[in-house]
């Protein structure tokens, strides 16, 4: 039981840590527009007008994306295992957390909304205080980053993160969406397809995955049957 809580833990925190990797970028792409474009989107003339943010927030379309990216590479490395893998999710996420909520409280100062700045402001905060709670020694004990485990928890792992990720993707339309449309028109259609076809492509791979690690532990239990025969 002690085991499959563990892993179960671990899972839970990696795919946390993929879905938060997930949001940075989502929030750097949508900021894009916005940030430079504004001419185009009356909502935000704001951002102009008396005082010129534009430059502000093209440092937050850049810094998001720089950390949604390396969030990625984090998340690789926590499915992979490593000796400085959960010191390098810390690193992200604390710096992941403050930016965010510096754009979070920027927004509802400047324009008076965050949608969806804050959406993603809150997913780093839970995905830091989640792998905070691993300093706690009797956890950080069970629960170990410094090592992948075994072919098949990792390749579960992965494909868990990957279809959560994708369905965070694809679902963007929903979440985001009431706070995109002007007259009208819904600017999240702006990246339809990028959305659609990078979710679906993450759902795939993910159900893949799983399905691959499903076979590798059906061959181990074999093997270890054959063993125990001998």
């Amino acid at each position: 039981m002690k085991n499959k809580f563990v892993k179960i833990l671990r899972v839970v925190a990696i795919v946390l840590m993929a879905m938060t990797a997930a949001m940075n970028i989502l929030g750097g792409a949508g900021t894009t527009c916005v940030a430079f474009f504004t001419k185009n989107y009356p909502p935000y003339w704001v951002l102009i007008k008396p005082v010129d943010y534009r430059w502000l927030y093209q440092s937050f379309v850049i810094t998001t994306l720089a950390i949604g990216i390396a969030g990625i590479a984090i998340t690789i490395g926590l499915i992979r295992g490593g000796k400085h893998a959960y010191r390098n999710t810390l690193i992200v996420l604390v710096v992941g957390t403050v930016l965010n909520a510096i754009h979070y409280f920027t927004s509802l100062t400047v324009i008076g909304k965050a949608a969806p700045a804050n959406v993603v402001f809150y997913i780093n905060f839970l995905t830091l205080i989640v792998f905070l709670l691993f300093l706690i020694p009797s956890l950080r004990k069970k629960v170990n980053f410094t090592s992948g485990g075994k072919e098949a928890d990792k390749t579960a792992g992965g494909g868990l993160a990957a279809m959560v990720t994708g369905t965070v993707i694809l679902s963007t339309p929903m979440w985001v969406g009431a706070s995109h449309v002007y007259m009208g028109s819904n600017w999240v259609n702006v990246l339809a397809w990028p959305i659609y076809i990078s979710g679906t492509f993450l759902i795939l791979g993910g159900m893949a995955l799983l399905v691959r690690g499903a076979w590798v532990t059906h061959d181990q239990e074999i093997a270890g049957l054959e063993i125990r025969a001998l």
